[in-house]
């Protein structure tokens, strides 16, 4: 199965900084290294520069590639990892060759991704109007203020509002790059490949975006145990009562350390979970249903299938449907 082209925009009509690097090396870690023994072909990654070099000397430096912007034309997705911090905090104009590329991408039908101050460029090209989307929160206030069309939130890690997806600063780059490999290849392989690079799969509860990014290190480090424990026993019937005993606290205090966590309730951290479980079960295994659901912690295959369809949008057979184990390799 081909997952396609991912063209990585390099915003090189001024010279790079150090900084920018994080972003850009995200997606070119995750879609550039071929993993041929979890799905090949892997992805063929182009890094795509805007053409538009300054020759200003400054501290950054350059990046030659072969490919250009019109090159985002014909690509399976476009990612813009930032633009230059004079377009976030002076308000400079994002170049018009970039915004006349992204729009002719879009129109062509690929999918369209901001990291962190990317946002600005897909806004710019007018691909945001309409729609939820996200940036580094320290960015946010300025992308609301400029672009009132745009319906700006910045309380969570990604958005993913289908054929254009954008994400928080830094981290949270990795998170949607991660999210988009599950979304083309399943769970399983996003789940070897998060493993692979020393990182979760996606964090915390099964709508990772919502997840409060300002967690304090004491709770990270009392709820962690207790947690990873609880995804080692999701096939046993778990309370908030068993959790908070775990971790040595009252459950109101279990309730809060969570909320403060993870963003959510523990019902719903353990539900979702459990759907992530159930998730992985289904591509990367013939387990019948009844049993998918009893491994999940979700009881029944009714209930695995009212939960499915309510929180995911299909049914546990079509998501099965969606990712056949024949596009692993192993």
């Amino acid at each position: 199965m081909s997952v396609g082209t991912v063209a990585l925009v390099v915003p090189d009509e001024i010279d790079l900084v150090s900084w920018d690097l994080y972003e850009l090396s995200i997606p070119a870690t995750v879609f550039g290294k071929p993993q041929p023994d979890l799905a090949d072909p892997w992805y063929e990654l182009r890094l795509c520069g805007t053409g538009e070099r300054s020759g200003h000397a400054g501290p950054g430096f350059g990046l030659r590639t072969p490919y250009g912007l019109d090159d985002l034309v014909g690509a399976d997705t476009v990612i813009v990892a930032s633009v230059p911090e004079l377009c976030v905090d002076a308000a400079a104009p994002v170049p018009e060759r970039l915004v006349t590329a992204l729009r002719r991408a879009h129109d062509a039908g690929a999918r369209m991704v901001s990291l962190c101050t990317g946002a600005f460029a897909l806004a710019e090209a007018g691909l945001l109007d309409g729609r939820r989307a996200t940036a580094h929160w320290m960015h946010t206030a300025a992308l609301a203020e400029r672009y009132p069309k745009v319906e700006v939130d910045d309380s969570v890690l990604y958005v993913d509002d289908g054929d254009v997806l954008t994400s928080a600063g830094m981290t949270a780059g990795l998170d949607l790059c991660l999210h988009l490999v599950r979304r083309d290849l399943g769970p399983h392989v996003a789940n070897q490949l998060a493993r692979r690079m020393v990182v979760p799969a996606h964090r915390p509860g099964g709508q990772a975006q919502f997840i409060d990014l300002s967690v304090p290190a004491s709770d990270e480090r009392g709820l962690a145990p207790v947690l990873e424990w609880a995804r080692a026993n999701l096939d046993r019937p778990l309370t908030i009562e068993d959790l908070a005993r775990r971790a040595a606290v009252s459950p109101r205090t279990f309730y809060r350390r969570l909320h403060e966590t993870t963003g959510t309730t523990p019902l719903q951290w353990l539900l979702n979970q459990r759907l992530g479980r159930a998730q992985t079960l289904l591509e990367s295994t013939d387990l019948p249903v009844e049993k998918v659901a009893e491994l999940s912690g979700l009881g029944t295959a009714n209930n695995l299938r009212h939960h499915f369809v309510k929180q995911i949008g299909v049914s546990p057979s079509d998501y099965r449907r969606a990712f056949p184990r024949a596009a692993v390799t192993r």
